[in-house]
């Protein structure tokens, strides 16, 4: 009897063992799931919250479109992407930076429908200037395409403003010779590259005003 009670005491501890060992691969398992849940969720999140964005974005280029439905329609600008298209030929003669009369002419039908559109969205209008990949001539006063496209686009930045759209939402920038919309194969490709867009860009938040940035200072205190 003695020895067949010890051979019960010695196999108690063998169930112990497997009994925590299922409890700790149980917890795994718990683990587990509750991991494969958090990222499922945080996915979905993420999905929505992309599904958003592009909703809103596809808004914005639904509004801006019909605001140009105009200019549009009279073949005086193209619309691709969200970005507005204007060709180089209409705006400017070659290697040059001034306005032409059919270029001010263009501009001057956008002013209306982007001051509208600027009205009822919190957006800035980035004018771009883009040349095709031929040198510029010599005795040009700009030394490379950077510096003619960068003019071009001040040009019709400028010329925006001046014909009644808010100093402080319309910008600059310039790309010269890169991000052609076709290969630069010949004239009539290189004169598609020859281009100015207008395109929409996020306003940065605005700033605190100097009242509420100010420390609050006491009587005594310095100005």
């Amino acid at each position: 009897m003695e020895e067949l009670h010890d051979g019960e005491q010695q196999s108690t501890p063998v169930w112990a063992i497997f009994s925590d060992l299922m409890a700790a691969l149980v917890g795994i398992l718990v683990l587990i799931l509750v991991w494969v849940i958090g990222v499922q969720l945080e996915l979905s999140q993420s999905l929505a919250a992309e599904k958003e964005r592009r909703l809103a974005e596809e808004q914005r280029r639904i509004a801006l479109e019909e605001a140009l439905e105009d200019p549009l329609t009279k073949g005086l600008v193209t619309f691709r992407d969200g970005r507005i298209g204007i060709s180089g030929n209409v705006l400017f003669q070659l290697n040059s930076d001034q306005l032409q009369a059919d270029g001010e002419d263009v501009l001057q039908s956008l002013v209306e429908p982007l001051g509208t559109y600027l009205e009822h969205h919190n957006e800035l209008l980035m004018v771009s200037g883009f040349t095709d990949d031929l040198p510029i001539h010599s005795g040009n006063r700009y030394g490379d395409n950077w510096g003619l496209s960068a003019q071009r686009a001040l040009t019709v930045t400028r010329a925006l403003i001046d014909k009644g759209l808010p100093k402080d939402r319309v910008f600059a920038a310039a790309f010269g010779q890169n991000h052609p919309v076709v290969p630069n194969a010949d004239a009539d490709s290189r004169a598609m590259n020859r281009r100015v867009e207008i395109s929409t860009v996020p306003r940065p938040e605005t700033e605190s005003s100097p009242t509420e940035s100010q420390p609050e200072t006491g009587p005594g205190d310095d100005r």
